[in-house]
């Protein structure tokens, strides 16, 4: 049985993998802020399976919580990380802009940086992060959520570079969903919004034939192509 751990697992898409992963003869270490939704999902998890409060935020306890699931599991072969946050921000609140980045940068950090740290001790593992199409470009109602989002899929891509020198069995993958419904999809006539199970199936899907970056749904492919080609007159008036 091999061992995965789901960061932000007491809701959406985090939720959704982690049962995924149980059905598919994985044993799984679900963490998330809110315990009491944790200990609601561990009977639908596998035998064996755990559950753990984490913080991003709080980068020395998420350390000591890592290194608590890897000693409890000894190995593990894929770390997905699902937490994050994010506020339409168009006034630019301080502290909207700073929870944004303390969880999505720096929480994010910590924990990529944990999980490649033990797949090169093993030689082997599965990191895969939760990024969004707002990584491609910047957006005026939600400054820092976008470029948090570009924040990590660089840090994937930095990371990938690493491990492709030290073990070929080391993969990445940046998994970038658009619209989800989920308590993180806001805003107003939202298009194209998806299922939490269709992306995660999805997602899912990706991370068993290893791919690099995958766009969730894959209808969104499309989208992420015209958002990368929009010149900056059209898009700033968007």
């Amino acid at each position: 049985m091999k061992n995965a751990v789901v960061i932000g697992a007491s809701s959406g898409i985090g939720r959704e993998l982690a049962l995924l992963l149980a059905r598919n003869n994985f044993r799984v270490c679900a963490t998330a802020r809110r315990v009491d939704l944790l200990e609601k999902l561990l009977p639908e998890l596998s035998e064996d399976s755990l559950i753990r409060k984490m913080d991003l935020a709080n980068s020395n306890a998420t350390q000591e919580t890592f290194a608590d699931i890897a000693n409890s599991f000894g190995n593990i072969d894929l770390v997905i990380i699902s937490a994050g946050t994010g506020f339409l921000n168009p006034a630019l609140d301080w502290q909207q802009e700073l929870e944004t980045i303390q969880t999505n940068v720096a929480g994010f950090t910590v924990i990529a940086d944990l999980a490649c740290q033990q797949f090169i001790r093993q030689k082997y593992g599965h990191l895969v992060a939760i990024s969004s199409l707002a990584a491609l470009r910047g957006g005026g109602t939600a400054p820092a959520y976008n470029a948090s989002k570009a924040y990590v899929s660089n840090y994937i891509q930095g990371l990938r570079q690493k491990c492709a020198k030290i073990s070929t069995d080391i993969y990445m993958t940046d998994a970038r969903p658009g619209f989800v419904d989920t308590d993180m999809a806001k805003g107003e006539g939202l298009f194209w919004v998806q299922s939490v199970e269709k992306v995660s199936k999805q997602i899912y899907r990706a991370l068993e034939k290893k791919r690099k970056v995958v766009y969730v749904t894959r209808r969104w492919r499309l989208i992420a192509w015209l958002v990368k080609i929009l010149p900056d007159a059209i898009y700033n008036k968007m």
